[in-house]
């Protein structure tokens, strides 16, 4: 027998007579970008000033937040979002993303951002989603459980009206990062609007408010959710959280949370409140034109007190 064949041949003895826990390795803990204190704090600064629309300051300290984490899929899509609303910002931010895929060709994290840099540009009525989707699908091709090119071609998957592609992507996502905000947010909205199934989309998001407290979007879904459920109390809650995080009325929260709420509140039959609340709406030109069209069919008695559907004449 040979030097080396003996070698060998001990290497197997040791292997079995080691304990299993020392033959295999241990798990990979679970990824959790937000159990980072450093990184929440950026990140919560950063969606203040953004929903406050403050996005030159947001754009900054969501760059904090990415040096910190910089896959973080959440502060990539807002710090596109801040940008795309500061003059010719996303444009910089794209050249400089350009210039770091042509220096670092095999790097994940450069053409993960610069994929959603050109997914953003239809922000500014640019339409470069082929150059999305392919830098989306070259970063899966350099780390194929990278969770965030599964959101973002998610994101494209749901824009296109193929739910159950984007489903696809966004658990890919989750088996890689279970807490990824985006994928358990779109993934409640496939289960709520295109599955019909408001159970199984509470799931995904209940937990999110823990994760991220100031994202204001994720509480209008929530209250959506809970209407749907019947959960009105919950309903009203969430929505209030939303319109509240939401000041300078930039995301959904505040664009929609105040006719949602109006919506809640006939359903519970409370007609002043809602009255109330879809003034507000006409004030803030939150979805206005609904709310005045809302607020008609009171005048007119369409509503009651006794019934959330238009009384009977």
């Amino acid at each position: 027998m040979t030097f080396a064949i003996r070698f060998f041949a001990c290497l197997c003895a040791l292997a079995m007579a080691l304990p299993a826990a020392a033959v295999h390795a241990a798990p990979l803990p679970v990824r959790n970008d937000y159990a980072n204190p450093q990184f929440n704090v950026a990140l919560g600064a950063a969606l203040k000033d953004f929903y406050a629309r403050n996005f030159a300051q947001a754009q900054k300290e969501f760059e904090t937040a990415l040096n910190i984490v910089p896959d973080n899929t959440l502060a990539i899509s807002f710090l596109n979002a801040s940008a795309a609303h500061v003059g010719g910002a996303l444009d910089v931010l794209t050249n400089v993303e350009e210039d770091a895929v042509g220096r670092v060709p095999k790097d994940y994290v450069a053409h993960l951002r610069l994929g959603f840099s050109y997914l953003f540009a239809g922000l500014l009525g640019r339409d470069r989603t082929v150059d999305a989707r392919e830098e989306l699908n070259n970063a899966v091709a350099i780390d194929s459980a990278g969770p965030a090119a599964h959101v973002g071609l998610g994101i494209m998957r749901s824009n296109e009206r193929s739910a159950n592609r984007a489903k696809t992507e966004f658990l890919a996502a989750l088996r890689a990062d279970p807490n990824n905000v985006l994928a358990r947010e779109y993934l409640g909205t496939i289960y709520q609007v295109d599955l019909r199934d408001p159970d199984e989309a509470l799931k995904y998001v209940v937990g999110v408010p823990n994760l991220v407290p100031g994202y204001a979007d994720i509480q209008f879904h929530l209250a959506s959710i809970m209407q749907d459920l019947k959960l009105y109390d919950d309903a009203i809650r969430y929505a209030k959280n939303g319109i509240d995080l939401d000041t300078g009325r930039v995301g959904e929260a505040g664009q929609h949370g105040y006719v949602l709420l109006a919506q809640i509140y006939l359903q519970q039959k409370k007609l002043d409140l809602a009255k109330k609340t879809l003034q507000q709406a006409v004030t803030y030109d939150a979805d206005g034109i609904y709310a005045r069209k809302l607020l008609d069919k009171i005048a007119k008695g369409d509503y009651d007190d006794k019934s959330q559907t238009p009384a009977k004449k």
